[in-house]
């Protein structure tokens, strides 16, 4: 513990000596009168009454205008970084030649002071009374103080901003929208479900949702040209203290058309191929199609996803779902829907003509890719993907997909104490796989429909060829056919029903076999074997919060494998060992549940956690499950002080002797937690503070690694612990991530050290990880 402090310690020294030296050279291009901006030295809302709460949704929103972030703002608007670089090259740099590398250099670092001036704090002050008052705090006043810095008082300051806060005004009467007609009587139905309630706190909000839901049934129903902002309101607050007097009524100068319900006149499609050719016609119904030829899609497909027919009432939101399902087949580059403006109605005319207009994408498609591979168990190398697609195969958006790739690979993160090489895992790996995407779903007796939301039903094949020089080559054939779908914008699913892999060891070496003859229950896991498994994964994805500050992810998997085929054999006598083609086939349940939580803090930082557990259990045809299935935990995406089969299971650690033992660091039950801080440094640049536990656990005692059965008198001792510092470099279409992580506890007992903290050496700790994208 005494070599981590001194570590800590030597690196606080280095910053603070560091933000010294450049915190003096802030102010030195600023001109006459300008005084720097340091950030908002305190905020306060003060009630009126001491009983007086006021919620913290409307404290959230009434920050947003009072937080305007300094230079080099990390954690929040409150204050800066103490090495302000950007604003330091702002003051250093600058040459007034716009040419040569300290231009270039200039412009790509340096970012000009944010001022008194710019931030107008006064303007804000009025902005942040206005938000009080859209949540019916009336009775508001703010003010501001500059707080000038105790080094330049003339030069820098930060700003104090203060609030007394009366009581919220809440509805003492509401007269509901009266309107002449049918339009009347469609608003007196929707009464009964309106949002303003008498008693209920003045809320700006409220009253724009309540206008959108009256206009939104309206143009359901016919009203096509009705907005919501032919809605008004009066509020009257000067009757009685705290209360306000509502009216809404219709808007002056409403255009007779939007108070007349309309029908649908003639509906006709046009359709334009990417090549120029002779224009033919067809009807669908009572739909006039214009198309180029050849036409590009089944009449039958184009039929379905039309859902306005010529008499019928105009329903805004069937003119929604029509351009929506044309456009989620995912065969046109460009899908539009229009219908003769207001200015062009003639009078008495009861119908509009509905004009669709949709242009066909070019269906072939190549891709070749060459990127640098990094994937969740630390492997980390270059790769080629060459890619050939055809997205409209059948001509109802079907996507025919063949890829072949290739990749090598090595593993990154600090050496196992027991490998004898720095590079003990290369690879090199190549697969042919090909994919028929349809975008509804196929299955006996369900009869295609239009959904809401996206749904697919996807048919894979494939092959894929691994080699680990000095250790095997193995082959894995695999064929697929599920539906992925959404029942909600939150909520999406994926159905495999049915999964057949085959894995194939070509090739083994005698450091392999030797491996395999010490521990027969993972050899069991690398024989040759099918694994015929159905799977369900469920997703749930939301933003929430005020500005949508939080976001929410729960994934969960459930597979289970060999279980209706043991079924069928059993139902025919079989016993014993069971054989498909000759080799025996895998019989398990596995089941993951993931939960994983964004917050913002401040502008563009997040607090960012994970919770992980996975269960899995081998039984009737198998002992074990297949190697590809069980669990491993360490590496850049998991707990990045330790490198990946490093850890587990259990307490148990192989023996220093046995230099490929990372081979049965794997196991049946996992538990990972991840806390991990990100925040910008300037520019594209990021950084991350980070804490990551968990460990990997047997549920079947095996004598060979004595230590992994899961045990609760020993749980808590076996959960590793590891700390860490990383940086992230933002391209736009990826990140780049370096982590360092730091060990400060492992399952394994150590002799050498002991207590918590058991890590010999402070460098037998570190772990150095450079991957790709983030790790959760």
């Amino acid at each position: 513990m005494r070599h981590l402090f001194r570590h800590i310690l030597c690196s606080t020294l280095l910053l603070g000596g560091l933000a010294a030296f450049v915190s003096c050279s802030t102010t030195r291009r600023l001109g006459k009168g300008e005084v720097l901006y340091t950030g908002v030295r305190k905020m306060t809302f003060t009630p009126a009454e001491d009983s007086l709460r006021i919620p913290a949704e409307v404290i959230s929103a009434v920050r947003q205008p009072l937080n305007v972030a300094p230079n080099n703002a990390l954690w929040s608007p409150y204050w800066r970084t103490g090495i302000p670089i950007r604003l330091w090259a702002w003051n250093y740099l600058y040459t007034p030649k716009e040419k040569g590398f300290k231009y270039w250099f200039y412009k790509r670092l340096a970012k000009p002071p944010v001022l008194i001036s710019k931030v107008r704090p006064e303007l804000r002050v009025k902005v942040t009374e206005q938000l009080f008052e859209n949540h019916g705090y009336f009775d508001a006043h703010g003010s501001y103080e500059l707080v000038p810095s105790k080094h330049k008082p003339d030069q820098k300051a930060k700003v104090n901003y203060r609030f007394t806060v009366s009581a919220p005004y809440t509805y003492d009467s509401i007269e509901y929208l009266t309107a002449p007609g049918r339009v009347g009587r469609i608003v007196d139905s929707l009464h009964a479900g309106t949002l303003l309630r008498k008693g209920a706190v003045y809320n700006l909000d409220t009253l724009v949702a309540e206008r959108n839901r009256i206009a939104t049934t309206l143009r359901s129903l016919g009203y096509y040209y009705f907005r919501p902002e032919y809605i008004a309101y009066d509020a009257d607050t000067t009757q009685t203290p705290y209360r306000v007097s509502l009216r809404m009524r219709l808007a002056d100068g409403i255009p007779p058309a939007a108070m007349q319900p309309y029908r649908i006149g003639n509906v006709q499609v046009t359709l334009v191929n990417p090549v120029p050719g002779p224009f033919d016609t067809m009807t669908l119904g009572d739909v006039r199609v214009r198309y180029q030829q050849p036409l590009k899609i089944r009449p039958r497909i184009l039929a379905g996803t039309i859902r306005l027919k010529p008499g019928q009432i105009f329903n805004v939101e069937a003119q929604n779902r029509t351009q929506s399902d044309l456009n989620k087949l995912g065969i046109f580059n460009s899908v539009s829907l229009s219908v003769p403006p207001l200015d062009s109605l003639h009078e008495g005319q009861d119908s509009l003509n509905v004009h669709i207009y949709a242009a066909f994408d070019k269906p072939m498609q190549a891709e070749f890719e060459a990127d640098f591979n990094s994937k969740s168990n630390s492997y980390l190398g270059p790769g080629v993907t060459f890619g050939l697609r055809h997205n409209n195969i059948f001509k109802g958006g079907e996507v025919l997909a063949l890829n072949l790739t290739g990749s090598y690979e090595w593993q990154t993160g600090n050496k196992s104490q027991y490998e004898t090489r720095p590079s003990a895992v290369n690879s090199y790996e190549f697969g042919l796989n090909a994919s028929l995407s349809v975008p509804r779903i196929l299955a006996p007796g369900f009869r295609y429909r239009g959904f809401t939301y996206p749904a697919h039903t996807t048919y894979k094949i494939g092959a894929d060829l691994m080699n680990r020089p000095k250790y095997f080559r193995m082959l894995s054939l695999n064929l697929s056919a599920g539906f992925d779908f959404r029942t909600s914008p939150y909520s999406s699913h994926n159905l495999t029903i049915f999964k057949l892999t085959y894995n194939r060891l070509l090739h083994t070496s005698h450091v392999f076999d030797s491996t395999m003859q010490q521990n027969p229950a993972v050899a069991l896991s690398f024989s040759n074997q099918f694994i015929p498994a159905i799977s369900y994964a469920y997703t749930f994805d939301r933003l929430y919060g005020s500005r949508q500050r939080n976001r929410f992810i729960f994934q969960g998997t459930v597979t289970e494998a060999g279980n209706i085929l043991a079924g069928l054999y059993g139902l025919f006598g079989s016993h014993g060992e069971k054989r498909l083609f000759g080799s025996p086939f895998s019989q398990f349940v596995k089941g993951t549940a993931e939960v994983k939580w964004y917050h913002r803090v401040g502008l563009d930082n997040w607090l960012v956690s994970r919770f992980l557990i996975g269960a899995g259990y081998a039984y009737g045809n198998s002992k074990v499950m297949p190697y590809s299935e069980q669990f491993y935990i360490g590496g850049a995406n998991s707990i990045r002080a330790f490198t990946v089969r490093s850890l587990g299971p259990g307490s148990y650690r192989p023996p220093k002797e046995m230099v490929n033992g990372y081979w049965d660091q794997t196991g049946s039950f996992k538990l990972e937690a991840n806390v991990e801080m990100r925040f910008k440094i300037m520019g594209r640049l990021g950084g991350a503070v980070f804490v990551d536990a968990g460990n990997i656990w047997l549920l079947k005692n095996d004598p060979q690694r004595p230590g992994g059965v899961l045990r609760a008198k020993n749980f808590w001792k076996e959960i590793a612990l590891g700390t860490g510092v990383g940086l992230r470099y933002d391209i736009s279409v990826l990140v780049l991530r370096l982590d360092m992580g730091i060990g400060i506890h492992t399952p394994y007992p150590n002799p050498d050290k002991r207590g918590y903290y058991n890590i010999s050496k402070f460098k037998d700790g570190l772990g150095l990880h450079l991957a790709i994208g983030y790790p959760f």
